[in-house]
């Protein structure tokens, strides 16, 4: 069995080999750099790591992996486009280092890229592999719709966010999961809990990046501090403020996320941990970490010490 650093290895040479057409290089040089910045390469690692559960030989998920991590770094570089985002991974954006029509163009062919990489699995998975995977990149695709929207409502939801955050962020971890199980020979009851692990865990992932967007190190964490605040998004940390708060920090909340100023981000901080929700965020973390858990833990295996290292990474991450 294949250790997470193997795999992030065999991940890597991968995507290093990827052979691209010599004319166009407007059109592949962006490609070529979105892909060889790094990144921890969570979703092709998991959907290999769930493959070897049920099978040591990850053939036939490793090409389909790789085509999900294309996927993955294409809506990277449309969101950082409509997030007006400056650095993704301490780096500048694609739409920063050439333009926004260059970002636009090289996404959409990884789009199509990562189509092509996940349609070489077996013929006998590939319906059921193609049915996961585009279930998935449109919910990805409704949760950025959502994340923008919600940036002009006053009156998003923690519940709203929640769901948001589900399709924009896990259910590619879950599908990633359940891709791996289809092609290793998992049942269906197996595939099912290896969805919902991802599912829950991802949703974990994602309130910790939200987490460390107000309150990581830069340095260690790789992307504009504050970037949420700044841009006005309503993460559950700025939701349950509202929540929880007395009328005069409710007021000087929602003044904050209509103008910017300066010290915005400080003043914003300042506020949360007045409301100790570093507290309420890293307890309801906590509570989507324990119900992934119990879908890894119905699982009858004795491979599973991989996720669950990365689920207690996920959990305890600091970049």
């Amino acid at each position: 069995m294949k250790s997470f650093s193997v795999l992030y290895d065999i991940i890597e040479k991968e995507l290093a080999d990827l052979s691209y057409p010599s004319n166009s290089k407007s059109l592949y040089d962006p490609i070529r750099y979105v892909l060889n910045i790094g990144g921890k390469r969570i979703r092709p690692i998991l959907s290999l790591l769930s493959h070897q559960l049920f099978s040591d030989n990850i053939d036939s998920t490793l090409k389909a992996a790789i085509g999900i991590e294309i996927f993955h770094n294409f809506t990277l570089i449309h969101d950082d486009i409509m997030d007006k985002a400056p650095l993704r991974r301490g780096l500048q954006t694609v739409h920063k280092k050439w333009d926004n029509n260059s970002a636009i163009l090289c996404g959409d062919t990884m789009l199509v890229q990562a189509f092509d990489f996940i349609s070489q699995v077996d013929n006998k998975n590939l319906r059921m592999v193609l049915d996961v995977f585009n279930k998935a990149a449109i919910k990805v695709c409704e949760g950025q719709n959502w994340d923008m929207n919600f940036e002009q409502r006053q009156d998003v939801t923690i519940s709203e966010y929640l769901k948001m955050i589900e399709y924009k962020t896990s259910v590619l971890l879950a599908a990633s999961l359940q891709i791996g199980a289809i092609n290793g020979g998992a049942c269906i009851d197996q595939q099912d809990h290896l969805y919902k692990f991802g599912k829950n865990i991802g949703i974990a992932f994602q309130l910790k990046d939200d987490f460390l967007d107000a309150f990581g190190d830069p340095e260690i964490f790789g992307k504009q501090l504050g970037g949420d605040i700044k841009s006005n998004k309503k993460t559950y940390l700025y939701l349950k403020a509202l929540e929880i708060s007395n009328r005069s920090q409710k007021k000087e909340l929602v003044n904050l996320f209509s103008e910017q100023s300066e010290n915005k981000v400080n003043q914003v901080k300042s506020i949360f941990k007045d409301l100790k929700i570093e507290d309420y965020t890293s307890n309801l973390i906590n509570d989507y970490y324990t119900q992934a858990m119990s879908h890894l833990n119905a699982i009858d295996s004795d491979k599973k010490e991989p996720l669950i290292q990365f689920a207690q990474k996920t959990k305890e991450r600091v970049s």
